[in-house]
């Protein structure tokens, strides 16, 4: 095995250590560097994924030290599917947040150190190195939020840092009490030291409920969700549709590591209350985000609480742990990720080029902005379920999983979501595609001028103010690009699922 899973997660590293130095001299050089940084980061990430997705899975040892003992870094089809995503989806943000801001230097440093730790949670094999990359991300996050200019952002940014906090520290205590139940934080090695101590151990429950609950905060699992709506909406849109994509997606997949790997399909079997907590939770998250999704009259809210409603589709399909079912969780989190990171993205061309940020401000917008319109109807549709989508595809994996599995009730409310997402959805296509354009444009809040988390005197003089006038090609193109994604990833569906198999064999083993 070569360095590649080791560069992967150091080069990001070094290009937000270089974007902070080329800012001593040139003080807009940070976009460019980290432009190069996430090109050469794709590059790498597809070679990973051509390892990681054509054959049996294997591992790393950073350093050459023996493991358990060394850190080891995992090269299998899961974490070849997170490597791509978290390049790909960072450079696509990265071309809309070149003209949609924010543009310091600092800011392009913080995405790159983002990327970071996305990369490592997606690569190691070390529950306590994947703590160390979730507080990297975090922390990152915190800050990325925290960086349009107003104090919504800045509160939002707040929020988040205390819950958050809170739930990386009940992470950790989760895998301190597998470290005190095995002496090991490997985790293969936990998956064997675990079952010799033996299920029934109250230490090793209350590690899988920490480690749990935890990563249900990171992955805004409800009731833990109440970071997400604030800092999806209170952050400049580029963040927002970076984090919506990447951060609580990493931390789902965490979640399905973890799970499978270190406590086994075998631990969900042997205790009573494992899959129960994982379906209960899956089930409220679904039916409660949806329901809070329908009842948003601010877009960005209303996506926030959508992605509430559609991890617990992952969730659910992990407490059923079958073939199926994880065939159709790798394909809902690959295909979530580009559908809601290109509807916050459309949402923010839209508030940049009309004003308008609330449903109400949607109106005849199919006449007024048509492109963005029609790569809003098309990400909104995927959401639904409607093939060719990918949407649909994953959403039909994990209902079959579910009845292979005779999880009726879970199938159920898997359908019954899928409503209720048309129904906020099918409001916003009503009255774009479906009603008159207002006589005047709709006006913007009053720091809309830096809705987006510019600095505002980068834009001055440069028509700022005017509906339309700071949309970029770039920021058009990675709206439309995310759109043909979402329908073109349908296709790649049926051969996605064969160069999973030899993963979901080994994490169902």
């Amino acid at each position: 095995m070569s360095d590649l899973p080791a560069l992967l997660v150091v080069l990001p590293i070094l290009g937000a250590l270089v974007s902070l130095l080329t800012g001593i001299r040139w003080d807009r050089s940070g976009w460019s560097v980290a432009a190069a940084t996430l090109a050469v980061q794709v590059a790498g990430a597809v070679a990973f994924a051509a390892d990681g997705l054509s054959g049996d899975p294997e591992s790393y040892a950073v350093g050459d030290f023996t493991i358990p003992y060394g850190i080891e870094l995992l090269v299998d089809g899961l974490s070849a599917s997170m490597v791509v995503l978290v390049a790909v989806v960072a450079f696509g943000v990265l071309a809309y947040a070149r003209r949609a801001g924010p543009r310091s230097n600092r800011f392009y440093a913080t995405y790159l150190l983002l990327v970071t730790g996305l990369t490592g949670m997606s690569v190691t094999g070390d529950a306590f190195n994947m703590y160390v990359f979730l507080e990297i991300t975090g922390l990152t996050a915190y800050a990325l939020v925290a960086s349009g200019e107003g104090g919504r952002s800045a509160v939002a940014g707040l929020k988040y840092l205390l819950v958050g906090t809170f739930g990386a520290s009940l992470y950790l205590l989760g895998v301190g009490y597998a470290y005190v139940a095995t002496g090991t934080l490997n985790m293969g090695d936990l998956a064997v030291e675990l079952a010799a101590v033996g299920y029934g151990s109250p230490l090793v429950r209350a590690s899988f409920a920490f480690v749990v609950v935890g990563l249900f905060v990171k992955v805004a699992m409800f009731p833990l969700h109440t970071w997400q709506p604030d800092a999806y909406a209170g952050a400049p849109d580029s963040v927002s549709a970076l984090i919506a994509s990447l951060v609580s997606t990493v931390s789902a997949y965490a979640l399905v590591r973890v799970v499978l790997t270190a406590f086994t399909p075998e631990f969900l079997e042997a205790v009573p209350f494992a899959r129960p907590l994982l379906a209960a939770t899956a089930t409220v998250s679904i039916v409660v985000g949806s329901l809070l999704a329908v009842s948003q009259t601010e877009i960005k809210r209303m996506l926030a609480y959508s992605s509430v409603s559609q991890f617990g589709l992952v969730v659910a399909a992990l407490s059923v742990t079958n073939g199926t079912a994880l065939v159709g969780l790798a394909v809902h989190l690959v295909g979530h990720a580009v559908m809601k990171g290109g509807l916050f993205l459309a949402a923010g061309l839209v508030a940049t080029g009309v004003g308008g940020r609330a449903v109400g401000d949607y109106d005849g917008l199919g006449s007024r902005m048509p492109v963005a319109a029609a790569a809003f109807g098309a990400l909104a549709l995927g959401m639904v379920g409607v093939p060719p989508a990918v949407g649909f595809l994953g959403k039909w994996y994990i209902v079959v999983g579910t009845l292979e599995a005779g999880s009726w009730g879970l199938a159920v409310v898997i359908l019954l979501s899928t409503l209720l997402t048309l129904a906020y959805f099918a409001r916003l296509l009503e009255r774009m595609f479906f009603r008159e354009a207002p006589e005047a444009p709709a006006a913007g809040p009053p720091d809309a001028a830096v809705a987006d988390g510019g600095d505002g005197s980068s834009v001055a003089g440069d028509g700022a103010g005017l509906p339309g006038a700071d949309i970029s090609p770039g920021m058009s193109a990675a709206v439309v690009a995310a759109a043909l994604l979402a329908v073109g990833l349908g296709a790649a569906v049926p051969a996605y699922e064969t160069a999973l198999a030899p993963t979901i064999e080994v994490l169902l083993s």
